[in-house]
């Protein structure tokens, strides 16, 4: 009975032992996730210009006459041939015009061929002595006078004819109509639109961009073009031609590049994105979400690759962004900052980069 006191006295120090042993251990260092990039220098800058697919070769087709639209063969997004009709005037005036120029043609050969057989007549009653010379040269002249009357006759009724051709109109090439300015039974002034045929085959990208982008841009720049549609799909193009004046409320100056071998996708109207890459200065560019802004200081957290801690970098910033700042000073090529949660981090802190660097 006196051993047990003694056997849980030895139990109590036992556990007061333990106790001591399992507060002298430290928790566990916590390794945090974070999300970082790599330092790399931009050499070059991209710049994009949303514009849209136009014909490179477009005409406003019009009569040359006044006249009532009795056809018209052609609606918007028809495909048409060089030399096929297109719309129609009424030729019942023109037709008239040119029967009457035939009348009077036929009138003045009539009357050519009397002046020259009068002059015949005359030049043998000379050559008899039965006529005076004033009378042969009356006659000469008669005949000179209704030659020239033939020969204008033969003019008048090549106008007329001329014009009745007028009456049709038709494209010079093939193409697309894209607009249509006149109704059958609708009179028309001389010039007025009546289609607008675009060619299909030379097609171009028409973008506004900044005036002061536009200085370095020689014809011939290349750009790549994208289709807004379907980003996948993209072609080559080169500048072709710079508005001399830039648009007064934007600033912009209206650019056309000519499309190389553009796939079908990219129809007329269609909306494209023309790009640009240029070589540039090495600038070290960052989002915002890394900025460390402490005690009046800018810095970022840089992650040590062997032993996987943290450690603030003082950095010189050059300028800010939309998301993004540029660094002048403080960093070089290669070395890995943190991206996000950089407020919640502690120098020397274990962190845990995750695969492929994110």
């Amino acid at each position: 009975m006196k051993r047990l006191p003694a056997i849980l006295l030895g139990l109590a120090a036992v556990g007061v032992l333990a106790a001591c042993s399992k507060s002298e251990e430290k928790p566990p260092e916590i390794v945090r996730p974070v999300l970082s990039v790599v330092v790399e220098p931009r050499t070059t800058q991209t710049f994009g210009f949303a514009g849209s697919v136009e014909p490179q070769v477009s005409a406003d087709l019009a009569f040359r006459l006044l006249g009532r639209v009795v056809s018209r063969d052609v609606n918007v997004g028809d495909i048409v041939s060089k030399g096929t009709t297109i719309a129609a005037l009424d030729p019942t005036a023109l037709e008239l015009a040119v029967q009457a120029a035939k009348a009077e043609l036929s009138n003045a050969q009539a009357q050519f061929a009397n002046a020259a057989a009068s002059e015949e007549r005359q030049r043998q009653l000379l050559a008899s002595a039965n006529t005076p010379q004033s009378a042969f040269d009356a006659a000469q002249q008669a005949r000179k006078a209704a030659e020239a009357s033939v020969e204008r006759a033969k003019a008048s009724l090549a106008k007329s004819q001329e014009q009745l051709g007028y009456a049709r109109l038709f494209s010079d090439f093939d193409g697309v109509v894209t607009a249509v300015g006149a109704e059958v039974g609708q009179t028309v002034s001389a010039g007025q639109t009546v289609v607008t045929v675009a060619r299909s085959d030379l097609r171009e990208a028409v973008v506004d961009i900044p005036d002061q982008l536009t200085g370095d841009l020689p014809p011939g720049t290349p750009f790549q073009v994208i289709l807004q549609s379907l980003p996948t799909i993209q072609t080559e193009a080169k500048l072709r031609e710079i508005a001399p004046q830039s648009e007064g409320s934007t600033r912009t100056r209206r650019v056309k590049l000519t499309l190389t071998d553009p796939p079908q996708a990219f129809r007329l109207g269609s909306t494209v994105t023309a790009t640009r890459m240029t070589k540039v200065e090495p600038v070290i560019e960052l989002p915002l979400s890394a900025l460390l802004e402490k005690d009046g200081s800018d810095k970022v957290w840089i992650v040590d690759p062997q032993t996987s801690s943290v450690s603030a970098r003082d950095i010189k910033i050059a300028a800010k962004k939309s998301g993004t700042f540029t660094v002048a000073e403080g960093l070089e090529a290669g070395m890995r900052v943190v991206t996000a949660g950089v407020h919640s981090l502690v120098e020397g802190q274990k962190v845990k980069v995750p695969e492929g660097g994110v």
